[in-house]
């Protein structure tokens, strides 16, 4: 049974932290955001993040989106540079012409950083892409 359920291979759908001047609090935020660049929606997208590095573990965030638009991003979470010392893992499930899609992004130990940050051009800002 299991091999007949084909999962087909996740592309142009990435995860991004970037960095962020929040003008109300006047400080640098970390936000992760979804990027779609695939030319149809993607439905009922499901992200399950958290963070862990051998004992050490943050609790599982979950985040639904009904749609998100072809071309288009959205705005998952803010994250605590306190966690860049963990691996931090997006467990992404979404459904694109009627078809089951799953990927797991994951941004290693200390590679979100300052010296780490690109322009992100779906964005307009600077940050970490995993692809």
């Amino acid at each position: 049974m299991k091999k007949d359920i084909k999962i087909p291979e996740v592309t142009d759908v990435f995860m991004a932290v970037v960095k962020e001047y929040n003008t109300d609090f006047r400080c640098d935020d970390w936000n992760v955001y979804l990027i779609n660049n695939k030319t149809v929606d993607l439905e009922m997208v499901l992200v399950v993040s958290y963070g862990y590095k051998e004992k050490d573990k943050t609790s599982t965030m979950r985040k639904k989106i009904e749609v998100l638009p072809a071309n288009s991003y959205a705005k998952i979470e803010l994250i605590q540079p306190e966690l860049f010392k963990l691996n931090n893992e997006f467990k992404v499930t979404f459904f694109a012409d009627n078809k089951l899609f799953d990927k797991t992004f994951l941004f290693a130990k200390n590679t979100l950083k300052d010296g780490a940050l690109r322009v992100i051009k779906e964005l307009g800002k600077q940050g970490v892409v995993c692809k």
